[in-house]
């Protein structure tokens, strides 16, 4: 991943002019930041300082930087949650922090798979690991998060049985998801949980974990619900255990047709990932062009 300056706002594009200021100030105030009397003040401050309107609120401390981040957002339309927002987790950084560098970080690995995987017709893609603790839950995520930014309507699949991370993640209930859908219990479509305040993104939880995640995970049941998926969706990623744990992973990847490889800087051993990807190629899944993505946070 590459790094950028965190302290850049990629949005900000109004400039000191009074109509674009007006626009960003009655955001403020419905946001309850500033009051309708500070509009003036700041319009002033911005013009003869030569700042954006944004800029000069902040100058003037009657805003902070992260009031200014989400009023932005919302005034490109852009999903982003304040601190404190629902029972997400602070991992969800794509959501909580997208100006930040590890947003950045993610934008261009979404840029990429756009031109590399998207453009070619690719609709599913699996995240896949060696070894636990290199990243998967947390690109996966993330990955679904700045995906679903673009207006993708976006589905993320908690492919993890065993050890499922997606719905602690997201604060969303775990007793029934895709382990449920998978042994006939309940259709696809019933386990599929919207996220309000996250438009346009769906996450199916892993469910009850059940003794057989590899063999579950295998059979045909998966293999039959992808091509709806592609269908309904712009874009689906399944989030998948450690490779190394024989849950599952490679039925996963196969099924998908698309794999993104994820290795942890300093943790993922350079045997490990060269077996990785070999056992991908094995599966049929195409290994994407970029291959793999080094998760160094």
């Amino acid at each position: 991943m590459q790094s950028f300056d965190e302290n850049s706002t990629a949005l900000e594009t109004d400039r000191p002019g009074k109509d674009a200021g007006n626009q960003l100030g009655r955001l403020l105030v419905d946001q309850g930041k500033i009051k309708e009397h500070d509009i003036e003040r700041i319009l002033k401050y911005a013009r003869k300082k030569q700042l954006r309107f944004g800029e000069a609120a902040t100058k003037l401390r009657l805003i902070s930087r992260p009031d200014l981040e989400h009023a932005m957002a919302t005034q490109f339309d852009y999903p982003y949650l304040e601190k404190g927002a629902g029972t997400f987790s602070r991992e969800l950084v794509a959501a909580f922090e997208p100006f930040s560098q590890k947003g950045q970080a993610l934008r261009i690995l979404r840029a990429q798979l756009m031109l590399r995987w998207y453009s070619e017709g690719h609709r599913t893609l699996a995240i896949v690991g060696s070894d636990p603790g290199e990243g998967c839950s947390y690109i996966a995520a993330n990955l679904a998060i700045v995906f679903s930014q673009l207006g993708q309507r976006t589905l993320l699949v908690d492919a993890d049985l065993q050890n499922g991370r997606q719905h602690k993640l997201f604060g969303v209930n775990n007793d029934v998801g895709l382990s449920a859908v998978l042994v006939g219990r309940t259709s696809f479509e019933s386990v599929v949980k919207p996220l309000v305040l996250l438009r346009d993104l769906s996450i199916v939880p892993a469910g009850a974990p059940p003794p057989n995640p590899g063999e579950l995970l295998g059979r045909k049941e998966l293999t039959d619900i992808i091509p709806e998926l592609r269908q309904q969706y712009d874009v689906v990623i399944f989030d998948t255990p450690p490779v190394t744990a024989n849950l599952g992973a490679e039925a996963v990847a196969g099924s998908c047709g698309s794999a993104l490889v994820v290795l942890r800087k300093n943790r993922t051993r350079l045997s490990s990932a060269g077996a990785l990807m070999q056992q991908m190629h094995g599966t049929g899944a195409e290994v994407l062009v970029i291959g793999s993505v080094m998760n160094k946070f």
